[in-house]
């Protein structure tokens, strides 16, 4: 059985075309009917996913093409979520590492391959998106062996197939000279190259939990390649827990995945990814096993959290009114579900009630479980987000630091260079195109937080950045990443035109005629570093003289709207963010302002000492 199946993970840099590549795969290999309307990028099944246009979580599938199973892995191509990336090499024997003709290797494909290479799998290279204008797939593909050089590939992944084509138009051929045709060589490809799964069909039967899914009907799902012997229906298994207990469980179900649906399966045998249920608790890393007396088998380490940030109940005068869930117990429990499947997230309780430690890779990661929790019905505040330190062994102070890169028009180096330097960023690299320069620098996460909403700023959209953590080192001083400061309500109410206007005279709106504004709420930006009490809900007093129609409000600037990840990393250490299903507010900590200004200066009294 074994030789008729091949693993394989599809990773690449965010938008190099790896979903689509894997529903051309798909389409190549039967799972849809020829006039069958199937939703573009349908591996990408969150809402999220769809919106953003990344991959957040590794999912797996299956092509049966004929009597062969290629089982694929879809990975994630944030740095965010490199996690996903780390966990499931252990389920595959080989990987389509998908680069842009366009772009080429950029910072994320540097990190999926090194963790390929470090497992020793098969590399089979996919220059994608040869159609595009401007494309260079030649000049990419030599690109791709000097980063297989520098990152100490072995000959043979050296000297990996190469596949040139466009996964939207769906053909891919071994030689560029060759014509267009289908999907079919690159098929042939995987095939040939990637090995049968390295596995024993008459051991008895072992497994990795890789995955977590959640079915409805039997509760949690662990999923990963069976590495040895085979599995039935009614059979009795052990699960080795990390601390090392073993528990007796029975498999009830077993799952396998073929094409986007999830079918039910009476065996699971050596070299296939599966889903077994029959846990009532099982975790991401733990050992499956006919024997009780097995040792278990080694799990991936994972790159340590950098961010920290905290989750609390939302206590906003408006609180309970727009959400359903909103308490402590509740927000405690949903994520602690979330650590059960998201191996990269860590939460602690802290020494106030009601506020929860979040840590995990960056800000965007905890940005996205913060929205998938208020679109299921949570209102939480969370704070700005915070490196996560260490001591060396002389005590001195170490934070994380990360590789930067950006590609940007020549026209705007010098202020992105400015940038940079502003946040205590050193320049390691730069190189000069033709219309564009490719910068690499090393900046502390701090230093980061909130620079994707500078560059974009600072270039008219232009600029294109992607980070990637490389070490702990010393601490690199005051960092100032925002300079202006806000525009506080002194008020609860309903915002006017009639105020708005006035207010918006002292700096940029947040908010619009008719929304609900509450004392200590932020409604604006101070162009000046210091935050500014306004009242945006005073009406107009009417007279026989003056009537609604005169009313001010016609020359008001529609209001900044902050999307999740922008509202996070824009917010002062003293502010947070409430994230309620259906809005999100930015407030200061302190709504009351006597009492904010009582703890300003009891800190500015403390630091004069």
């Amino acid at each position: 059985m074994k030789d008729r199946i091949r693993n394989i993970a599809i990773i690449a840099h965010v938008d190099h075309g790896k979903t689509t590549l894997v529903d051309k795969l798909l389409r190549a290999g039967g799972a849809f009917r020829d006039n069958q309307v199937v939703a573009e990028r349908s591996m990408d099944s969150m809402d999220l996913e769809r919106e953003k246009g990344i991959t957040i979580r590794a999912k797996n599938t299956s092509v049966h093409w004929g009597e062969r199973i290629i089982n694929i892995v879809d990975t994630p191509g944030h740095a965010d979520f490199g996690a996903e990336v780390e966990r499931v090499m252990k389920m595959v024997d080989g990987v389509l590492l998908v680069v842009d003709a366009y772009d080429g290797p950029q910072a994320q494909t540097r990190f999926v391959l090194r963790k390929a290479l470090q497992e020793g799998l098969k590399v089979i290279l996919v220059i994608n998106k040869i159609d595009r204008p401007h494309s260079e797939p030649a000049q990419m593909h030599d690109k791709v062996l000097e980063l297989l050089l520098e990152l100490d590939a072995n000959e043979e992944q050296f000297n990996a197939p190469t596949f040139y084509g466009s996964a939207r138009d769906g053909y891919f051929k071994e030689n560029l000279s060759d014509e267009n045709v289908d999907m079919f060589p690159l098929l042939e490809g995987i095939w040939n190259h990637v090995p049968a799964p390295n596995v024993n069909d008459d051991a008895p039967f072992r497994m990795l939990a890789s995955n977590i899914a959640w079915d409805d009907y039997v509760g949690r799902v662990a999923m990963g390649k069976v590495l040895a012997g085979r599995v039935v229906k009614g059979d009795t298994v052990w699960l080795i827990r990390k601390d090392g207990k073993r528990v007796r469980n029975k498999i009830t179900r077993i799952f396998e995945y073929t094409a986007l649906q999830t079918n039910q399966a009476e065996e699971a045998v050596a070299g296939n990814i599966v889903g077994l249920a029959g846990f009532e608790d099982v975790d991401i890393g733990e050992t499956l096993t006919a024997v009780e007396t097995d040792e278990p088998i080694p799990f991936v380490d994972i790159d340590p959290p950098t961010v920290s940030m905290e989750f609390a109940v939302n206590d906003s005068p408006g609180a309970g009114r727009e959400g359903k869930y909103v308490t402590s117990r509740q927000i405690r429990d949903r994520l602690m579900k979330e650590t059960k499947s998201n191996i990269s997230i860590f939460v602690s309780d802290t020494d106030l009630a009601g506020i929860f430690a979040v840590s995990a890779r960056g800000a965007m990661q905890i940005a996205v479980l913060v929205e998938q929790m208020r679109r299921e019905g949570f209102e939480l505040l969370v704070s700005r987000p915070n490196v996560i330190t260490k001591k060396d062994e002389s005590g001195t102070t170490l934070e994380p630091f990360e590789t930067l890169y950006i590609e940007v028009p020549q026209e705007y180096v010098n202020g992105v260079l400015k940038r940079i330097n502003d946040r205590r960023g050193i320049l390691v690299n730069m190189v000069a195109h033709k219309t564009s320069s490719f910068i690499e620098a090393e900046i502390s996460t701090r230093g980061l937080i909130g620079f994707e909403y500078d560059l974009m700023n600072l270039t008219s959209g232009h600029g294109v950045m992607s980070h990637l953590f490389k070490h702990y080192a010393p601490w690199a001083g005051s960092i100032v990443t925002r300079t202006s400061g806000t525009l506080v309500s002194m008020e609860k109410g309903e915002a006017t035109p009639y105020s708005l206007e006035d207010v918006q005279v002292r700096g940029r709106l947040f908010v619009g005629p008719g929304d609900i504004v509450y004392a200590g709420m932020i409604v604006g930006e101070n162009p000046r570093a210091e935050d500014l009490p306004v009242n945006p809900t005073k009406a107009k007093q009417l007279t026989n003289f003056r009537t609604t129609g005169s009313e001010k409000g016609a020359g008001l600037t529609p209001p900044l709207r902050f999307s999740l990840e922008r509202a996070i990393e824009y917010i002062a250490a003293d502010e947070l963010v409430e994230a309620t299903p259906k809005n999100i507010r930015l407030r200061k900590r302190i709504l009351d302002t006597n009492e904010r200004r009582r703890m300003q200066k009891r800190e500015e009294a403390l630091s004069g000492n």
